[in-house]
């Protein structure tokens, strides 16, 4: 054999024991983002197939044309990830980012299915619902003349929001008149506040909920903070029950209320090593000495743990009420293509010392528990506490036990000269 013969064998040997041990490497260690992925390609080619097999053959009433198949199997890939995770298409994205922004357009009504009617819970305060005269337990019978039929709630809510300025027609039924009442109403942007039900106690305690955590909730926290501080605040009961969560970053900023500059609130820890995020305290302000107490519930989920969890880790809160939820993920929302979206888990979250709530919720110190049908009852009060009981309503106001245990907790402690 020849030295160029040879020489050209060995190059060729050594390039391909390099490719090997690339190949390797490459599984065993991760490869580039610019390396052909094989397996993933494979299972996009039997995806295409299957497709295209449908595409072709499938009889039916489902529409079976690319775009929709699509779209269906995407769904149906992320929402087998986890509860948590969801495919969103462009109309359920725009209700995402209402909901992060507290904000929707629609006449004001908050609604609930009662006995297989949709009934009106409250309205909102200021709302076209408020002002043209709706009432607490209002049913729909119609919208823009269509009577409902077996409704659902997403389905009405959908069919009373609409483009701010457009008219809307809602017809009710009225139980306690027995009679049926049209009412036109133009749709406005309502601003639902996430701070709310602001005073000051007997003593000095203070009382505010939050409903849930959005854009403006830590503006709206702060000011309504200050707020009671300038009346006396010497105490103060902050209402987590029912809050679903909402934004990090909201939670954070109510946290950074009471945290010391640069002290740590909590981190995120993703799928990598190098992927854990800490948050920290970025505010100066006059240290808060006065005792808290965080009312908190089973419907007390994700970012509302957050705070309570931070609040108890760091000695700064008393828990009182039920076991919270256990949502100890986080979901980054992400925009695609043609506005559609993809709500994605991609962490958990850790209070200051390690520890995570996530499938173990949050157990307070002081425990009430109540009937889900007083806590029904309490939300109603809650929701508009300054419309006095009609008399011909069935609803009666009930006295809430677990805000009583906290403005006792705080009671003691203030007599006791602590915090």
């Amino acid at each position: 054999m020849s030295n160029v013969l040879r020489r050209s064998l060995l190059i060729v040997l050594a390039a391909a024991a390099g490719f090997g041990l690339a190949q390797f490497a490459a599984r065993q260690h991760g490869a580039p983002s610019w390396w052909p992925d094989r397996e993933r390609d494979r299972q996009v080619r039997y995806f295409r197939e299957v497709l295209q097999l449908v595409k072709e053959n499938y009889v039916g009433d489902t529409p079976s044309d690319y775009a929709s198949l699509t779209r269906a199997a995407l769904d149906g890939m992320v929402s087998q990830l986890d509860p948590h995770s969801q495919f969103m298409p462009a109309d359920e994205f725009r209700e995402t980012e209402d909901e992060l922004s507290n904000t929707f357009n629609g006449v004001g009504i908050q609604v609930e299915e009662r006995n297989g009617h949709v009934v009106i819970v409250a309205p909102i305060a200021g709302s076209p619902a408020d002002r043209a005269g709706l009432r607490r337990g209002d049913q729909l019978v119609k919208i823009d003349g269509e009577p409902l039929q077996n409704p659902s709630l997403d389905s009405t809510i959908k069919l009373v929001r609409g483009e701010t300025g457009s008219l809307v027609t809602l017809t009710i039924f009225r139980p306690s008149q027995n009679r049926t009442i049209d009412y036109p109403l133009r749709r406005e942007r309502i601003k639902m506040e996430s701070v709310r039900l602001t005073s000051l106690r007997r003593g000095g305690i203070g009382y505010l909920q939050i409903t849930q955590f959005s854009e403006r909730t830590g503006e709206e926290f702060a000011a309504a903070l200050a707020g009671l501080e300038k009346q006396g605040l010497r105490a103060l009961v902050i209402d987590l029950r029912n809050n679903p969560g909402g934004l990090l970053d909201a939670a954070i900023a109510v946290c950074d209320e009471f945290f010391d500059k640069d002290e740590l609130i909590a981190y995120t820890q993703g799928r990598t090593p190098d992927s854990r995020e800490n948050f920290y305290a970025g505010k100066r302000h006059p240290p808060r000495a006065y005792p808290v107490a965080i009312l908190v519930n089973g419907g007390t989920a994700s970012a509302a743990e957050i705070v309570a969890g931070a609040m108890r880790d760091t000695k700064r809160a008393v828990i009182v009420g039920e076991k919270t939820f256990g949502k100890g993920s986080v979901q980054s929302v992400i925009e695609l293509d043609r506005g559609e979206g993809l709500r994605l888990t991609t962490a958990r979250y850790y209070t200051p010392s390690g520890v995570t709530i996530h499938e173990k919720g949050i157990s307070p110190q002081v425990e009430v528990e109540i009937s889900p049908d007083d806590e029904a009852k309490l939300r109603v009060q809650q929701l508009r506490p300054d419309l006095e009981p009609l008399p011909d309503d069935d609803f009666k106001p009930i006295e809430d036990i677990q805000l009583n245990a906290a403005v006792e907790v705080l009671t003691g402690v203030l007599a006791a000269g602590g915090r």
